[in-house]
């Protein structure tokens, strides 16, 4: 289950005391205080991984914190410094504060970001040591790591964004030109997340995403659109399908771009390669509609010149 939305609480560890301790050695006279300083809070660190594509392990535990420095002890003894937490995340996450505003957008395999500084740990007494003071029992306390609540947002990355309405073929598509197995029915809303595929053509390879759910009114929350509409605004070229035996190509045509449009304006600024698909179930090609190419998953009419028409887009 693709899970591309969750909250989270995360906490740096805090900063170890500083140990108030003395000296007392037989044949050592005036010893004087020797209490270690505290080791540092850990660090909570985002990891981006290619091997993970949904956010599914932040769905249910939702509070996440590094580990404590450990206290000074006697005889100048540092404590230990906590372990750094790494979140993974899937690459395509973006991080979010409490405020809604962008932190940071994990876009690279292997790329990390400090997300939240643990506490820095306590002074022991051996630093408060002077001539005026010689029994000092001052000592500092860690400090608190930083804490967060943070919003981790995927959108998936992919080269190529299938949109149209329910039921237009996109699935089909993808199944036929891809790796992915997508659900496929003759009834509308039969992809309920979307699908993300590898094409390979000729001396080229691409990623190529299905977004799912989009009618009149997805920007506004209808249908599925809204939730992933977000996955769209990364891919390079859109592949707008559309169904060729609908009573109304033209209207459809316009409802997802009016969508897109409302969603984020800058959508409607990418490359669009528009299909008119499943041609195998229409006597003749309909005039009064303009588009790019005119395909047949099914049959696989035309589907060559479709990836081609892609890979030299891309």
């Amino acid at each position: 289950m693709l899970v591309d939305e969750a909250r989270i609480h995360i906490r740096a560890g805090k900063g170890g005391d500083g140990a108030v301790s003395f000296r007392r050695e037989k044949f050592i006279d005036k010893g004087g205080p020797d209490g270690g300083d505290g080791g540092d809070g850990g660090d909570v660190i985002f990891e981006a991984s290619t091997s993970l594509n949904s956010l599914f392990n932040y769905s249910r535990l939702k509070h996440f914190e590094a580990e404590d420095g450990n206290n000074g002890a006697k005889k100048k003894q540092y404590g230990h410094s906590g372990e750094d937490l790494v979140l993974q995340v899937p690459v395509g996450t973006v991080v979010y504060d409490d405020e809604n505003k962008t932190v940071v957008d994990m876009t690279a395999d292997k790329m990390r970001y400090l997300i939240a500084v643990g506490g820095k740990g306590g002074l022991g007494n051996d630093h408060f040591k002077s001539s005026t003071n010689r029994v000092p029992r001052e000592f500092k306390p860690g400090e608190a790591g930083e804490e967060k609540d943070i919003r981790l947002e995927l959108k998936l990355i992919a080269d190529v964004g299938l949109v149209g309405m329910p039921n237009a073929g996109k699935s089909t598509l993808i199944s036929v030109i891809s790796n992915s197995k997508p659900k496929i029915a003759d009834y509308p809303f039969t992809t309920l997340e979307p699908a993300l595929g590898m094409v390979r053509y000729q001396d080229k390879a691409f990623a190529v995403c299905d977004i799912p759910g989009l009618i009149e009114g997805a920007a506004e929350g209808k249908g599925l659109g809204l939730k992933f509409l977000r996955h769209i605004s990364r891919t390079k070229i859109i592949v707008h399908l559309v169904d060729a035996t609908s009573a109304d190509p033209k209207s459809d045509y316009k409802k997802i771009r009016n969508e897109l449009k409302k969603f984020d304006p800058e959508l409607l600024n990418k490359k669009e390669i528009t299909v008119l698909s499943k041609i195998d179930l229409i006597p003749q090609i309909p005039k009064d509609f303009k588009f790019d190419i005119a395909i047949s998953a099914a049959t696989g009419k035309n589907i060559d010149k479709l990836l081609a028409q892609i890979a030299s887009e891309l």
